[in-house]
Parts: structure tokens; C-alpha cells; sequence
């Protein structure tokens, strides 16, 4: 049976094409193509036009930094910082998250 999600069941990703703004939507599709459903939009925040540091986006990341996210599907979670989100998406979906201690402080290095 095909699992059916509300319109507010997605996660929205502010992103830019830095290394760190990459981080998060590559996650994501490894998730999908683990077979894992999810669903995300991608929102561009244009660094060099200064919408970091736009009024919007300072309530989502306050210190203006990208990338964050919103996830619509957890009461509109908000994320910020690549290393956090990563976390965040790993425990939220249970894949790539490490099964004991040394493999989590393993992957930790590597995110952060």
C-alpha cells in the first residue's frame, strides 16, 4: 500500500550550493535511494544577495547561516547547522545513524 502524506508532510530545505549547502539535500537522496520515503523542497537563500540576513530567514537560522531546515511533518521542526541536521535526519528516519556508540562517534567525527 502506498503511504499517502498530508501537503504539510515534507521537509523544506534553505540551502545554498556550498559544501556545507550540499550536505543536506545529498542526504536526503541517499535516503531515498535507500528506499526510505521522503519527501523535501529545497528553498535557494542567495548568499551573495544577502537573503541570510534577510528578517524571514534570521527566524528560521538566527545567525543567518545555511543550511536549515523546517520539518513540516514534526510541528515544523526547525534545524540549523549541517552537522545538526544530519543528526537530526538520521534519528528521525533510523538509517545512517551508527547501531552502537563507536560507530555513532565515528560517523560524529566525520559530520562535525
Amino acid at each position: 500500500m502506498a503511504q499517502v502524506h498530508a501537503p504539510e508532510d515534507y521537509i523544506e530545505v534553505f540551502m545554498w550550493p556550498t559544501p556545507n549547502g550540499l550536505k543536506v539535500p545529498g542526504f536526503l537522496e541517499e535516503l531515498k535511494d535507500s528506499g526510505v520515503k521522503v519527501d523535501y523542497k529545497i528553498r535557494p537563500v542567495n548568499l551573495g544577495k544577502g537573503e541570510n540576513k534577510s528578517e524571514w530567514y534570521l527566524k528560521i537560522s538566527p545567525e543567518g547561516k545555511i543550511p536549515a531546515i523546517v520539518d513540516h511533518g514534526n510541528r515544523h521542526a526547525i534545524v540549523f547547522e549541517s552537522g545538526a541536521i544530519l543528526s537530526y535526519l538520521a534519528e528521525k528516519f533510523q538509517k545512517f545513524g551508527g547501531k552502537h556508540a563507536a560507530e555513532r562517534a565515528q560517523i560524529m567525527e566525520w559530520i562535525f
